[in-house]
């Protein structure tokens, strides 16, 4: 299996809505949208996004989009496919400049991700996001806050 990113396109938004995994199912209902109006509305407010296409299918979307030009932070975000996750390794080796050009925009990024996200969390952290220990209830789901500071 083959792991690539591209530029994201709408194009993409419909087959990882399809495929989304059951957690990032849960991340969008608590923010009160389905998985294929997040990506969307993901897509449309970033400044910057990709795919990452397993074997050339739309697995995930991922990118940032602006909290607050005042402060310059920005919200960054991934959804995607129990495909892309077994990919672990090409994530870990590539997030850094993905991460890299996200913190070009903005200096601050900051998020919440599901306490059950057990995934996302330690990705997180391996690319030097602290995650918060404190739960924070959004939607009905317990969610930890996390952000990195350049």
């Amino acid at each position: 299996m083959i792991l690539s990113i591209i530029e994201a396109a709408p194009g993409h938004v419909a087959p990882i809505a399809a495929r989304m995994r059951t957690i990032d199912r849960l991340e969008c209902a608590a923010a009160g949208h389905a998985p294929d109006a997040a990506l969307a509305i993901g897509l449309a407010g970033a400044t910057v996004a990709w795919s990452a296409l397993v074997d050339g299918e739309p697995q995930a979307m991922f990118g940032v989009s602006p909290r607050s030009a005042l402060e310059r932070s920005g919200i960054p975000w991934f959804l995607g496919s129990d495909a892309v996750l077994r990919h672990g390794r090409a994530l870990l080796r590539f997030g850094p400049a993905f991460l890299d050009r996200m913190h070009a925009d903005f200096p601050r990024l900051d998020n919440a991700v599901s306490c059950g996200n057990r995934a996302a969390i330690r990705l997180l952290k391996r690319w030097g996001f602290v995650v918060e220990p404190d739960l924070h209830m959004i939607g009905n789901q317990p969610f930890h806050f996390f952000w990195s500071q350049r």
